[in-house]
């Protein structure tokens, strides 16, 4: 190994043991880093309890994507869902385990900058890990920075084409930008994959009818 790639190492190691030292501190409501609120939008996000997975994660992932095409129902969905979701957060280390939960942590307090540097030493440490890129991508797109969400939410999709919350979430971007056409694709990508994603099939409705001139 050269010892370029030793000395990335070892301030990549620097950067993540300062980075689980540093304390995850709410901020005050006048704080320019608090997120700004997004009127009634909600990106899909996992529920706060998942269920217990199994580890063959490639197998689980396709079986359960089948199931969830040909859920019967809105309760068999969001049951399918969480075991999707499950997978998806499962981390690929201890490291990035802990760095995930921080920057968790960061976001719920709304402290913007601490979350984004945390999660970048995830995807630093572990570019290969879909779910580092997906909340990233959403923290821009609750600060209304969508140029790097967007390209944030092209690593999600390269790596998972089925994730449909990065889907639904491209769609809301290109909705907020005004380019209904390219909102409605995405928004009718994620209900190929999740029929039952909540509030997606009336922004379908309410897009083809603006787009197309005509109801589905």
């Amino acid at each position: 190994m050269g010892s370029s790639f030793l000395g990335r190492n070892n301030r990549l190691a620097m950067l993540i043991a300062a980075l689980l030292a540093m304390p995850v501190a709410a901020v005050a409501q006048d704080d320019p880093r608090v997120i700004p609120p997004k009127a009634q939008k909600k990106l899909p996000e996992a529920p706060s309890k998942l269920p217990r997975v199994p580890a063959d994660r490639t197998r689980g992932l396709d079986f359960l994507f089948g199931a969830l095409k040909a859920a019967p129902d809105e309760a068999s969905a969001r049951h399918v869902e969480a075991r999707i979701w499950a997978l998806w957060l499962q981390t690929p280390s201890d490291t990035a385990a802990l760095l995930m939960m921080r920057a968790k942590a960061a976001m719920d307090a709304q402290n913007v900058d601490v979350a984004l540097k945390l999660l970048d030493a995830v995807i630093k440490l572990r570019p290969d890990y879909v779910e580092a890129w997906n909340r990233r991508a959403t923290l821009y797109y609750l600060k209304s920075d969508y140029a790097r969400s967007l390209e944030d939410i092209q690593q999600v999709l390269i790596r998972e084409p089925r994730h449909f919350g990065a889907l639904a979430g491209l769609g809301m971007i290109m909705q907020d930008v005004g380019d209904d056409k390219r909102a409605l694709d995405a928004f009718r990508k994620a209900l190929a994959v999740d029929p039952f994603l909540e509030k997606v099939p009336e922004m379908v409705k309410q897009l083809s009818e603006k787009v197309e001139g005509r109801d589905i």
